[in-house]
């Protein structure tokens, strides 16, 4: 099976990686090898004064001594160690669970191939051959298979999009999840005490809280908030939301909702950079059950361990990155400046930065400090030291922003391969599903690989903002679970179909009368996947996709 040629992380030198072996040892069997020979010993030495008579003597004289208290002193040091102890359990926060969730999967007509998005801008009528071009290459080289979801009434010429049409792609996608998650989860309606839903730029009045609500027809007490215009990185921010107000209301489970709408945002003008969302965005959605209830820690999947959020929005060239505007022409859609890439790796540094400390093992942080400490401090000359975030999580769910998104992170963090197939596999399968994105790269793993007890499993997302926002989740139990989302998903056709888009491509161009690509030379000494050296041969295609 072909496999995309990564360098991942580069191997720690031997001195450095016998060094952190040392230090993990040393933690590890800290307690135990120092607890067990002081029991033993202790043992030892009481078994001793047990055959000299020595402790016999020492539990007579304890038995004969007699201690008077102050009764007003009694009461009062139990009624403070009794109100220290309720203290406790009420400042206490609950923990946090994740019942169960569900990466919807919409119905097989509204598959979307590579051709289907061709004819979409061939046969629209807005867009100029340059603009055609320019979406095939990014289309065939931005990491997409042939199987991603649009809503089938795009395919009308003109368009629907109007607002009962994308209400129906919301009740079709997003209200289907949130039924398929309550039935799974046995849990009614009138149970779930919190509604949190976050979709970007489809913000419709009354709102979507409010359409979730009364097709559910759930009681007015539900506490519902909506969140428009977060982004991409929008579903950690509706768990965090989510945590927070089940660390008010006890007893309680969440309804969590992320996805983002297509049917009235595709971009009808010809500007570059606002083309992208056009061709990477597909149709998406997940429902998301979390409680605090301690009766259901059992059967939950996973309990909430951190959630981190940076947001660089007071920076100007950072809150521009992304915006939602209107072309020269008055088309709407959503534009990405060419500095995306460099102030999503300025963001996503910001979030591991306070994440690390959370996650990374002990003998991860002392080296981090001491490489910090030498070049801060001591002046030394050091490259400085990327901890190894694959110790610290044993799943890592990026979003899918696009194949230079991911190349990017896995660049960044060092990860090997392995550990980006989810996220390229949920890319190539779904494309960019918006916030819900790290839920689908979830499914994969559990549908695939499953989960063990105790595993940490990492969500990335990244949006408009700019904003870097991460979630860091603890399996309760050890499963694999078969997911409908990724069903009849074969991963080695997948490998196979993007090892080959160049020839694909250059007999597609053929067969319509355009000029083949040149194959690019192969860097010298490099070993490089045909994925990427076709998008090399690309610039302009390769560079807006790495943009985005």
């Amino acid at each position: 099976m072909a496999v995309l040629d990564s360098p991942g992380r580069m191997p720690d030198s031997p001195a450095l990686a016998r060094f952190k072996k040392v230090l993990e040892f040393a933690f590890k069997h800290a307690v135990p090898g120092i607890g067990l020979p002081a029991g033993a010993a202790l043992a030892f030495k009481l078994q001793s004064m047990w055959a000299t008579g020595e402790l016999q003597q020492l539990l007579v004289l304890a038995r004969e001594t007699t201690l008077t208290f102050d009764l007003f002193t009694l009461v009062a040091v139990c009624a403070l160690a009794l109100a220290a102890a309720l203290a406790w359990h009420a400042l206490r926060k609950p923990s946090i669970y994740l019942v169960d969730y569900i990466a919807q999967r919409p119905d097989d007509s509204w598959k979307h191939s590579r051709l289907d998005s061709e004819a979409y801008a061939e046969n629209s009528q807005v867009f100029t051959p340059e603009a055609v071009d320019f979406q095939r290459k990014v289309l065939w080289f931005g990491g997409l298979g042939n199987e991603t979801y649009l809503p089938p009434w795009l395919g009308n010429y003109p368009q629907t999009t109007s607002m009962e049409k994308a209400k129906l792609e919301f009740d079709l996608v997003v209200v289907k999840a949130c039924a398929d998650l309550l039935e799974k989860t046995g849990i009614q309606p009138a149970q779930v005490g919190i509604l949190v839903v976050n979709c970007s730029l489809f913000c419709p009045t009354p709102s979507l809280c409010a359409h979730i609500m009364n097709h559910f027809k759930m009681p007015k007490s539900t506490i519902t908030y909506n969140l428009g215009g977060m982004g991409c990185s929008a579903s950690p921010i509706a768990v965090d939301l989510a945590r927070q107000m089940l660390e008010l209301y006890p007893d309680t489970y969440a309804l969590v909702v992320s996805t983002e709408n297509i049917t009235q945002n595709m971009y009808k003008g010809t500007q570059r950079s606002m083309l992208i969302p056009n061709v990477l965005f597909r149709v998406g959605g997940a429902a998301m059950l979390m409680t605090n209830k301690r009766s259901e820690a059992r059967r939950s999947k996973y309990r909430l361990d951190s959630v981190v959020r940076t947001t660089l929005s007071g920076d100007d060239t950072s809150y521009n990155c992304v915006m939602e505007m209107e072309d020269s022409l008055g088309n709407r859609g959503v534009k990405l400046s060419k500095e995306l890439m460099k102030i999503a790796g300025k963001a996503l540094k910001d979030n591991i930065t306070s994440l690390g400390p959370r996650v990374l093992p002990m003998s991860e942080m002392l080296v981090f400090g001491a490489n910090m400490a030498a070049r801060k401090l001591l002046g030394m000359k050091l490259a400085p030291y990327i901890p190894d975030f694959q110790v610290a999580a044993q799943h890592i769910c990026i979003h899918t922003g696009g194949r230079g998104v991911i190349d990017a992170i896995q660049k960044e963090l060092g990860l090997s391969n392995d550990f980006v197939e989810p996220s390229r596999a949920a890319l190539y399968r779904y494309g960019n599903v918006s916030s819900s994105s790290v839920w689908y790269v979830l499914a994969f793993i559990e549908h695939y690989r499953g989960v063990t007890k105790g595993d940490k499993v990492l969500q990335l997302a990244f949006g408009s903002g700019f904003k870097c926002n991460s979630a860091v989740w603890v399996a309760n139990k050890t499963f694999k679970e078969q997911c409908y989302a990724w069903e009849g998903f074969d991963l080695e056709a997948m490998y196979d179909d993007l090892s080959t888009l160049e020839v694909k491509l250059n007999a597609l161009l053929e067969r319509i009368g355009r000029k083949p690509m040149a194959s690019p030379s192969p860097t010298p000494g490099a070993k490089r996947h045909a994925v990427v050296a076709a998008a090399d041969a690309l610039p302009a295609a390769g560079n807006a996709v790495a943009a985005h």
